[in-house]
């Protein structure tokens, strides 16, 4: 039984494992918040989950306690395995774990239909995997819900709104297919070893009816890469033949001022 193992700490202790700075590793041990985290999962008793990065599996083992029905854990790193193996074998069949790297592997091909996405994400790759999942969601995989972890200042820039100081490509990115929110904030005391930057739980739920309305998503990608990438500047001086007009606008707004509606529409447009 899952609950029947020892605690994390003491299971690292025993088979020699550490953090790897290489993948950006920063392990999470305090029970209440991986329970916290785990029980967050829209309908967790009753769709699979895909972890990323689980580590020496103390969110993996908050999902199954938490009552998913199926575990999938992606880890790039091998040497977690004698961990890894003993939460497989208490799992009753529940877990299963694929040492790969999840920035390569086609999540189509995991025999899933509808599922969750759920991770303390390594913050080296965090925003990669996001933007990732985003075209994922676009091209139509039934992605139910992704409760992640980033750094606050990512986790902003994810929710930010027009005209605030993280809004940005992220955010228009996000916000144009789904429903974003911080869940809760996370203190850098709380990992191992102890970041210097806080951490945030973000929510994203998918919304069909956004999806539908979206035209573009790579030319969305390219207007916002266009506009933000100086985002200081008039998008008159950014991109001078446009008749901004057109577009309800005097040429005179800047990128960070631009609702994600306005990006949808200039990238259905423009580009």
């Amino acid at each position: 039984m899952i609950s029947a193992l020892p605690p994390v700490s003491e299971m690292m202790r025993e088979c020699g494992l550490e953090p790897k700075k290489q993948f950006g590793q920063n392990f999470l041990f305090d029970l209440n918040l991986t329970g916290r985290i785990a029980r967050s999962v829209p309908d967790i008793t009753s769709i699979p989950v895909v972890e990323v990065g689980p580590g020496p599996a103390g969110l993996t083992r908050a999902l199954l306690l938490a009552g998913a029905p199926r575990v999938i854990a992606i880890e790039k790193d091998k040497t977690t395995e004698p961990i890894l193996s003993q939460i497989v074998a208490a799992s009753n069949g529940r877990l299963s774990v694929i040492y790969d790297d999840a920035l390569r592997i086609d999540f189509s091909q995991l025999g899933l239909d509808t599922y969750a996405i759920c991770a303390n994400l390594p913050y080296n790759v965090g925003t990669e995997l996001l933007l990732g999942w985003l075209h994922k969601i676009y091209s139509g995989e039934r992605i139910a819900s992704l409760t992640l972890m980033f750094q606050r200042e990512v986790a902003m820039r994810i929710t930010a709104r027009p005209g605030t100081e993280h809004y940005g490509r992220l955010a228009v990115l996000t916000s144009l297919l789904a429903d974003a929110r911080i869940l809760f904030d996370v203190p850098n005391t709380a990992f191992v070893p102890r970041p210097r930057v806080q951490s945030a739980v973000v929510q994203i739920i998918p919304n069909s009816d956004k999806i539908s309305r979206l035209h573009d998503l790579r030319r969305l990608e390219q207007i916002t890469a266009k506009l933000f990438g100086m985002r200081r500047k008039m998008i008159r001086a950014i991109m001078p033949n446009v008749d901004w007009s057109a577009f309800g606008l005097t040429g005179t707004e800047r990128a960070e001022t631009l609702s994600p509606e306005t990006f949808a529409l200039l990238a259905e447009n423009l580009i």
